[in-house]
C-alpha cells in the first residue's frame, strides 16, 4: 500500500537570542491509510513542532522550516501556497491540539467554530452548516447538541472542550487526523473516555492518526506503530507490539522502565532516566542520549548514529547491541 504521507529530512529551527535551537533535526516518517502512528518522547523533544512544521503552522519568524519534504497525495505540503495549505489543513488534514480552553475562539459561539470549517471547505450554507455541527456534537457525545449550539466554550467542562474540539476536527471527514497530547489536561477517566471516542471514530470513519503524546500506556492500546523522539530525532520506530516486547535503544528501555506495570506479580521500584535532556543550540553531531547512557562509549561522543533497520521493521539509531551491551559491528 502507498504511502498517505511520507516525510523525509525535516528540520526546523527557532531563532532566539542567543542563536538558533534547532527542535527537528532531520525527520524521517511515513503514515498508511487507515493506519494509527503514535510518536512518543519527553516534553521539548520535537514532536508537535514536527507535525506543526509539515502543516506550515509554525510562526515565521521565530521558527523556520529550513530543509525537507512532506509528501501528500504526491504533492509537498511545504512547498504549496498559503491558499494551497489553507484548503489543506483542516478539511483534508485535522489537528486536534492539546488544550482545548485555548484552542477556541473565547467569544464565538460552539456552533459558530465548528461550523466554519463546513462553510469555508465544503461551501455549505449557514443554517445547513449549523444542523451538521449539530449531529458531529452528537456523533461525539455532546448530550443537548443541537441545543448546545449557541454555548460559549467556558459552558464546557474540560472533556466536553476536547470532545467539541474532536468534532470540529472531523466535519470534514479528513483522511489524517492529528492529536497533539488531547488528554494531557484531562483526568484519567476522562482521558479513558477521548481515547475510547477517538478509536471508535476511527474504525467508523477509516481516517489515519497521527496520536502524540509522552503517555506510553495511551499508546499501545491505540496506535499500529511507534515513533520515539529524542532531541529532534526519531531514534526508534517500531510496530506496537516488538518495541513494548524488546525496546533496542536505551532511551526507549528508559521510558518502559519509568511505567507501573500491571501485569507483574512482584512490585519494582520505577526507574527514573538521569540526566537532563540536550539543550539544542547547535544541531547534534553526536548521540545526543549519550551523556544520560549507561551503554555510552567512545564513538558515540563522537559520531550521531542513523536509524538502520533491524529484525524486520524495527529501527533503531544506536551505536550499541543493547541486547548483548557490546557495540554493533
Amino acid at each position: 500500500m502507498a504511502d498517505l504521507l511520507n516525510v523525509q529530512g525535516l528540520e526546523t529551527h527557532f531563532r532566539v537570542r542567543e542563536g538558533y535551537v534547532h527542535a527537528v533535526n532531520g525527520v524521517d516518517f511515513h503514515l498508511k491509510e487507515g493506519e494509527t502512528l503514535g510518536i512518543v518522547g519527553e516534553s521539548g523533544c520535537g514532536k508537535s513542532v514536527t507535525v506543526m512544521s509539515m502543516l506550515r503552522l509554525i510562526p515565521v519568524p521565530p521558527g523556520k522550516v529550513v530543509a525537507g519534504t512532506a509528501m501528500y497525495q504526491g504533492k509537498d505540503l511545504l512547498k504549496m501556497s498559503p491558499d494551497e495549505i489553507r484548503h489543506i489543513r483542516g478539511a483534508q488534514i485535522s489537528m486536534i491540539f492539546q488544550d482545548p480552553m485555548t484552542s477556541f475562539n473565547p467569544v464565538l459561539t460552539i456552533g459558530r467554530q465548528v461550523a466554519e470549517p463546513l462553510e469555508i471547505h465544503m461551501g455549505l450554507s449557514r443554517k445547513a452548516a449549523l444542523n451538521r455541527a449539530a449531529e458531529m456534537l452528537a456523533m461525539v457525545g455532546i448530550p443537548n447538541a443541537k441545543d448546545r449550539l449557541n454555548d460559549y466554550p467556558h459552558q464546557f467542562s474540560g472533556g466536553m472542550r476536547q470532545r467539541v474540539m474532536i468534532a470540529m476536527a472531523l466535519t470534514c471527514s479528513p483522511q489524517i487526523l492529528i492529536a497533539d497530547e488531547p488528554t494531557t489536561a484531562l483526568d484519567v477517566t476522562i482521558q479513558a473516555q477521548i481515547v475510547d471516542l477517538v478509536k471508535r471514530l476511527r474504525d467508523e470513519l477509516g481516517m489515519a492518526i497521527i496520536w502524540i503524546t509522552h503517555d506510553l500506556g495511551i499508546i499501545a492500546g491505540l496506535a499500529d506503530r511507534v515513533n520515539v523522539m529524542y532531541g529532534g530525532l526519531i531514534i526508534e520506530a517500531a510496530p506496537v507490539k516488538p518495541l513494548y516486547a524488546a525496546p533496542l535503544h536505551p532511551y526507549t528501555q528508559g521510558l518502559l522502565h519509568s511505567l507501573p506495570r500491571m501485569d507483574e506479580t512482584e512490585q519494582r521500584r520505577l526507574v527514573s532516566i538521569d540526566g537532563l535532556p540536550p539543550v539544542l543550540m547547535t544541531k547534534p553531531t553526536s548521540c545526543p542520549f549519550a551523556p544520560r547512557c549507561t551503554f555510552a562509549y567512545e564513538r558515540c561522543l563522537q559520531e550521531n548514529p542513523p536509524l538502520i533497520n533491524l529484525d524486520g521493521n524495527h529501527q533503531v539509531a544506536c551505536w550499541v547491541d543493547t541486547k548483548t551491551g557490546r557495540p554493533r559491528e
